[in-house]
C-alpha cells in the first residue's frame, strides 16, 4: 500500500469522557503496520509542545484516540472494533489495550453510517473488541432508523444530558494477559527498581491495572489532578511502579519493552470512602460513595476514570483479599467510585470456584453525540498501488 497526502472520511465523536476520530476499517490500510503515520499526522503527534494544534488531538490522552470500525464476520459479532492510542509526545501508537469510553460510540456510529440494520426501539449490538478479543455488549435507543442520542443522563466530567447506552462486558477477565489474576495472587509485594517494595494488587478485567493504596504513597486519595502533578517525583514514582507490573503481568518482557507498552497497565490508587472536592467545585460525599479511586492514564492523571479501570475497580472490589476490596465499603449493588469528576458507577459479577476467581460480566452505562462528520487531511493517505 502506497501512501500521499490526502483526507480520510471520518466522523468526529464523543464517547463518555473521551472524543476520537471514527474511521471506517475499509478507508484505512490493510496492513496495520502502515497505520502509524497515518493516524500520527491526523492527530498531531508527536507534538513537543503537549497541544496537538496541528492536528485532530486535544493535548492529553482521553481526547488522542482513533476508532476503526467495521462490520464483522464472525458469528457471534455484529461489530469489530479495533481502539487506538496516540501517544501525544511520541511518534507512536498503541494499541495494547481497549477504550470503554469510546466503545459506548461505537454501536451508534455503526448503526448511522449503515454498517448494521437496527429497527426502531431498544437495539442490542455485539461488539468485538479486536485489541483484547473481548465481547462487549451495547444497548442503545434507535428512532427513524437512527440513534437517539437526546436524553436525561448526566455522567460525572460532560456537560449537558443524553440517551443513556448500556455497555456489558461479557467474561472480561484477562482482557490483556488472558488471566484475571495474572500473577495468581489477590496481592503481592512488588519490586519496584529505584522504590524498593511496595504492595499491589495486579488485575486484568476489561483492560490490565495496577493498585496500590494511597497512603502507601504518601496520599489521601481525594487529590485532584492537578494536585497529583505537582507533587514532586510523584508521577516518576507511578510510572516506575506500572512499568514494574508490566513486566510481572507479563505484557512486557522486560523494563526497557515496557516504557513503550503506555495504555495498560493502568495505575489505580484506592482510598476508603472519603469527603472529596471535585472538578466541577461540587462536593462528593462519602456516605454517596463505596470507594476513593484515581487514575494514571498514559503517564498522567485522569481527569476521570477510564471505564475498564472503573471496570477493574468493580471486580476487584469484588475479589476477597485485593487491596480494592479492602479499601470498598461493602455492597451488594453497583460499586460507586469517588473520582476527580464526581461519582461513577459500575456493576460486576465475579465468582470463585475450584480453579479460582471469574470475572463473569460488568457493566455501565454512558452517553455518546457525533461532533461532526467529514474528512481529515494527513500527510499520509492510504493510496492503492
Amino acid at each position: 500500500m502506497a501512501l500521499r497526502p490526502g483526507t480520510l472520511p471520518a466522523v468526529f465523536m464523543r464517547g463518555g469522557t473521551s472524543k476520537a476520530l471514527m474511521l471506517h476499517r475499509r478507508d484505512v490500510p490493510g496492513d496495520l503496520s502502515v497505520w502509524e503515520p497515518v493516524f500520527l499526522s491526523a492527530m498531531d503527534s508527536p507534538d513537543p509542545f503537549g497541544r496537538q494544534l496541528n492536528g485532530m488531538g486535544g493535548g492529553v490522552s482521553s481526547v488522542s484516540k482513533i476508532c476503526v470500525v467495521a462490520r464483522s464476520e464472525r458469528p457471534d459479532a455484529d461489530i469489530d472494533y479495533t481502539f487506538v492510542q496516540v501517544v501525544v509526545r511520541e511518534g507512536r501508537i498503541d494499541l495494547s489495550g481497549n477504550c470503554g469510553n469510546m466503545l459506548s460510540a461505537v454501536g451508534p456510529f455503526a448503526v448511522d453510517e449503515g454498517l448494521v440494520e437496527a429497527s426502531d426501539g431498544p437495539v442490542r449490538l455485539r461488539i468485538f473488541n479486536t485489541n483484547t478479543r473481548k465481547l462487549i455488549e451495547a444497548h442503545f435507543a434507535v428512532d427513524d432508523g437512527r440513534t437517539l442520542y437526546r436524553g436525561d443522563l448526566a455522567i460525572p466530567g460532560v456537560a449537558g444530558t443524553g440517551a443513556p447506552i448500556r455497555l456489558d462486558f461479557i467474561d472480561p477477565g484477562g482482557a490483556t494477559t488472558g488471566r484475571l489474576l495474572p500473577t495468581g495472587a489477590v496481592r503481592q509485594s512488588l519490586d519496584v527498581p529505584g522504590l524498593g517494595p511496595i504492595e499491589a494488587s495486579l488485575v486484568d478485567a476489561a483492560n490490565a491495572c495496577v493498585f496500590v493504596r494511597a497512603a502507601d504513597l504518601g496520599l489521601t486519595g481525594v487529590e485532584l489532578p492537578a494536585a497529583l502533578e505537582a507533587i514532586p517525583g510523584l508521577l516518576d514514582r507511578l510510572g516506575r511502579i506500572r512499568r514494574a507490573a508490566s513486566v510481572a503481568m507479563g505484557i512486557a518482557p522486560d523494563l526497557d519493552a515496557a516504557v513503550r507498552i503506555v495504555h495498560v497497565p493502568f495505575v489505580g490508587i484506592v482510598a476508603p470512602p472519603l469527603e472529596a472536592g471535585s472538578l466541577s467545585g461540587a462536593a462528593v460525599r462519602a456516605d454517596d460513595i463505596d470507594l476513593t479511586a484515581r487514575v494514571i492514564s498514559n503517564g498522567v492523571p485522569h481527569q476521570a476514570l477510564p471505564l475498564t479501570a472503573t471496570l477493574c475497580l468493580a471486580v476487584a472490589a469484588r475479589i476477597e483479599g485485593s487491596l480494592v476490596h479492602e479499601a470498598a465499603r461493602p455492597t451488594d449493588v453497583a460499586l460507586r467510585v469517588g473520582m476527580p469528576s464526581g461519582i461513577l458507577t459500575a456493576d460486576a459479577a465475579v465468582t470463585r470456584g475450584p480453579d479460582g476467581w471469574r470475572a463473569e460480566r460488568g457493566a455501565f452505562f454512558r452517553t455518546t453525540r457525533p461532533l461532526m462528520r467529514g474528512a481529515v487531511y494527513v500527510d499520509a493517505a492510504p493510496l492503492s498501488a
